[in-house]
């Protein structure tokens, strides 16, 4: 029996922070740019529904955050966060950038906190649309993390999750995990070198992790409904949206 990847808080914290200052490089690289429509295909799926603010746990470099902002034409507040220091810094440094802010302004239009998804700093019913992308699979309890996105999320608002998955197709999908194991791991490890061995853990993690039906189940289960999915280039990554229950749903 395989064994079960460490995603300890600690390590997880420690790995993402030492591949960070490459982190941006790597993924556009790796995915050969695909990841730019993932999220495209992400912030047109989701419902932007009144002017409540939007937020994006396990934010990373906040890639998807900036995405959410500019299509709300910049009239919705934005929150992204993230347990790791250095992803964040580099987030509110690339948003002040893409967002045109002052020369010399640490001011950014969206706001980053650090935080763990497993217990977010806010409210019950605040965010019309909580996402994430590419970091669901990285929480420890990845139960508790969907519950926490969860309860912070508007009653009739949405949750969205982007995570990698293994296509269907079993030819694409043995070509797929070869190169998965075998060639993608050298090359990260060789341009973004970290103690953490980050680009041997994506790999097993994505093995690991549940995707299609089974991460659906999992949303239902955390209390979200009308869950849907969404494969996405040939099944390597897969989009799904559920929706927390309004108030007149609870009462039937």
């Amino acid at each position: 029996m395989a064994a079960t990847v460490d995603k300890s808080e600690n390590r997880i914290r420690q790995m993402f922070g030492e591949i960070s200052s490459r982190y941006d490089l790597m993924n556009h690289l790796l995915s050969g740019g695909v990841d730019y429509y993932w999220r495209w295909f992400t912030i047109r799926r989701c419902q932007i529904r009144n002017q409540a603010p939007i937020l994006d746990v396990c934010t990373g470099t906040g890639d998807l955050a900036i995405a959410f902002w500019k299509h709300s034409q910049q009239q919705i507040p934005v929150i992204g966060t993230d347990f790791t220091h250095e992803m964040l810094a580099i987030a509110r440094k690339k948003t002040r950038k893409n967002t045109h802010s002052p020369a010399g302004s640490n001011k950014s239009p969206i706001t980053f906190i650090e935080a763990d998804t497993q217990a977010l700093p806010f409210e019950a019913n605040q965010f019309q649309l909580v996402s994430v992308a590419f970091g669901l699979r990285n929480v420890t309890r990845m139960a508790l993390g969907l519950e926490e996105m969860t309860r912070v999320c508007q009653p009739g608002g949405q949750v969205a999750i982007l995570e990698f998955s293994l296509p269907g197709n079993p030819i694409i999908r043995s070509v797929y995990c070869w190169y998965f194991r075998n060639i993608l791991p050298r090359i990260g490890q060789w341009l973004a070198r970290n103690r953490q061995a980050a680009y041997d853990y994506l790999p097993s993690s994505v093995a690991e992790f549940p995707y299609g039906e089974a991460l659906a189940e999992h949303m239902r289960s955390a209390g979200l409904i009308n869950v849907k999915f969404w494969p996405l280039t040939l099944g390597i990554a897969t989009l799904y949206i559920g929706q927390k229950p309004d108030i007149a749903h609870r009462a039937e």
